[in-house]
């Protein structure tokens, strides 16, 4: 995955932890919009406004008009909720089930996607670039114009909408715990110029705010390191079940053996000690920011 994209999709082929497999499927955004029209006239038939229907289907009236237009995925509850709360007879459910696809997402990482909608927590960490669920506009948009081979501009335009899409889950999942562990040479490095960095720290000082966001520092000189395999990722399941996703250049690669979890958790519990504290890593970021 060039320029580490965060599982956005530049080819529209891949298959989850085949690294370049080809599926030489479309991204069938057309579906997205069918199954918002079919949400859309059963709520209507109901006599009900968007703004009346959200809180009864448990979700923001935001996310509902972003379903109904098509611009996104509904979560995994969206469309069993729906159907009963508007007596569709099955019709929602059975529309949900060619919901496939995600434009804007390799299809590598539409599973982990999926996933992420219900976590009870996720953890992160990156020593290439700022994860895309932290990253701003305009750094997310310089990955892209960065990115080999060149994309066009609607497939920029696709992968950003698809990100910020994905950013979402840190406002809609109060209750999900996300952990962030990043090193501080992803803040030196300046990608995008000054401007696009100064801002970048802003944001992820805004996000560090959030009752359920925690983000620490790795700092630049580290004597010990349990990270040195590469980023990576820790996922819990409403079931309790943990699940791992490790990402390269081309492919990511999804982990569910225990015993490779169990080895993830410890080296994630260890640079957790070994990073700078909540505080000292807001102090850190204040003090990069001050220098720009």
């Amino acid at each position: 995955m060039t320029h580490g994209t965060d599982g956005i999709d530049s080819t529209t082929y891949g298959t989850f932890g085949n690294g370049g497999g080809r599926s030489g499927e479309p991204e069938p955004q057309y579906i997205l919009k069918m199954f918002g029209e079919v949400v859309k006239t059963f709520r209507k038939r109901a006599r009900l406004t968007q703004e009346q229907f959200a809180p009864l289907v448990g979700y923001s009236p935001e996310t509902v008009a972003s379903i109904e237009q098509g611009r996104r995925l509904p979560p995994p509850d969206f469309a069993e909720r729906a159907d009963s709360i508007l007596d569709a007879f099955g019709v929602i459910l059975a529309a949900a089930k060619h919901l496939t696809r995600r434009k804007g997402l390799a299809s590598w990482f539409r599973q982990w996607a999926q996933l992420e909608l219900t976590a009870l927590s996720l953890y992160t960490y990156e020593c290439r670039l700022i994860p895309g669920l932290l990253q701003t506009p305009a750094y997310a948009r310089t990955l892209f114009t960065d990115q080999l081979p060149p994309l066009g501009d609607e497939q920029i335009e696709a992968q950003l909408a698809a990100r910020l899409e994905r950013q979402e889950l840190l406002h809609n999942r109060p209750n999900t715990a996300f952990s962030f562990i990043l090193e501080e040479h992803l803040f030196l490095r300046d990608l995008g110029g000054e401007e696009v960095t100064r801002e970048l720290i802003d944001h992820i000082l805004d996000l560090s705010e959030l009752r359920n966001v925690d983000i620490q520092i790795m700092p630049l000189v580290r004597h010990h390191h349990a990270g040195l395999d590469g980023p990576m990722r820790l996922l819990e399941t409403p079931e309790h079940q943990w699940l791992g996703y490790l990402e390269g250049q081309e492919h990511g690669q999804f982990v569910s053996e225990p015993k490779v979890i169990s080895a993830l958790q410890m080296r994630c519990a260890s640079m957790r000690s070994q990073a700078l504290s909540l505080d000292d890593s807001k102090s850190l970021m204040r003090r990069m920011r001050g220098a720009r």
